[in-house]
Formats: C-alpha cells, structure tokens, sequence
C-alpha cells in the first residue's frame, strides 16, 4: 500500500501505473521492468485518502518498491510516495479509517453524526476486499 501526498488536483489509477512504469526504466532499465511490468497492477487508489494499492509478483517486489520510492512526479505534478505496508488489503482499510477520523476530529464532528465519510469508508472497504483473488 502506498500514499501519494499532493496538495491539489486529482490523480487516476492509470497516471500513477504508467509513472511507476516510467521510475522502474528509468532507474532499472529495460531490465527492470521486464522483472516487474507483467504482474504490476494497480488494483485501488482513493483520490480523498490518496491510498494506492500496487499489486506486483512477490519475486520482482524490491524493484517496484524502489521505483515508488524513487518516484518523484506524476503528470508533472511533484508527489511524494510513501510505502505504508506491504501485503496491504486490510492496512489500506485501516488506514482509511485512521485519515476519516482525521478528518472529522477536525471538523468536531460529534461521534454519532452520520456523514458521507461513512458511504466512502463501507464502499472503499468492499472494493479492497474485492480484491483478493
């Protein structure tokens, strides 16, 4: 699992696959992504929790990893990833749970106020247990 921070704008699942692609050759050359390309997947992204969910082969993980790591720009917008968990379906859940919270300890939201965050947090759970093959 992985969080893409950014201020502003919106990021797709198939901008953020298509820079890894672009770190992965550019920091491993055609090498490295002949190890990676076939399995990489990006099986979830959230653009309010900026949570990724990157799905690759458990041999070639290291050179994926490090291609987030090293990955500074999407689209030419300035990101800056950060590799949460590894092996991640119920991190990425919690770790929506913990950003929601968040949001409404800012907000002063009294506990049993019902918001819009509660839809996200029941769909984007069910999308990410939807992903287990």
């Amino acid at each position: 699992m992985v969080r893409f921070k950014r201020r502003d704008g919106e990021t797709s699942g198939k901008q953020i696959w298509a820079a890894l692609k672009q770190s992965v050759l550019t920091h491993f050359g055609d090498t490295g992504w002949g190890a990676v390309g076939a399995s990489l997947t990006v099986k979830y992204y959230s653009p309010r929790t900026h949570v990724c969910i990157i799905r690759v082969a458990r041999d070639p993980h290291r050179i994926a990893w490090a291609g987030v790591s090293l990955l500074t720009a999407i689209d030419g917008q300035r990101y800056i990833p950060h590799v949460v968990h590894v092996s991640a379906q119920l991190a990425a859940i919690e770790h929506n749970r913990e950003v929601i919270a968040r949001y409404r300890a800012l907000a002063k939201t009294p506990a049993g106020y019902q918001d819009s965050y509660e839809e996200f947090l029941q769909t984007s759970a069910q999308e990410i247990e939807a992903l287990q093959d």
